[in-house]
């Protein structure tokens, strides 16, 4: 049974740093795209981060590029997601995802975790 299982949401001051992370299970990943999605509330779901498992590329929306910063850790089978310089309008529930065919897409991603509460207080 494949599972992903985020940890590491809480509240921040803005300014502040979090560290978000997926441990997965079940099943290989090495062929797969992992991504953190966000949503806010009354807001459609979006992407904030790709990495491919077996590689080094990478994307980041244009609203956290220079500020959060995503990886895997292949030993833990975990996907963490370094956030700083927090803003209020990072606040958002985030989702970790898993895709073969990876991309911006929320509807292509096959596996999803139950998410996590980011709040970023002003």
């Amino acid at each position: 049974q494949v599972q992903l299982v985020e940890s590491g949401g809480g509240l921040v001051q803005a300014g502040g740093s979090l560290r978000l992370s997926c441990a997965a299970s079940g099943r290989t990943f090495s062929n797969y795209a992992m991504a953190w999605f966000r949503q806010a509330p009354g807001k459609e779901r979006e992407t904030v981060a790709i990495i491919r498992w077996n590689g080094h590329n990478s994307y980041y929306a244009d609203f956290v590029k220079g500020r959060f910063t995503i990886s895997r850790d292949g030993a833990n089978n975990t996907v963490l997601l370094q956030m700083n310089s927090l803003k209020p309008e990072d606040t958002a529930v985030y989702y970790c995802a898993a895709s073969i065919a990876g991309g911006l897409d929320p509807s292509k991603y096959d596996y999803w975790g139950q998410g996590t509460q980011v709040t970023v207080s002003s």
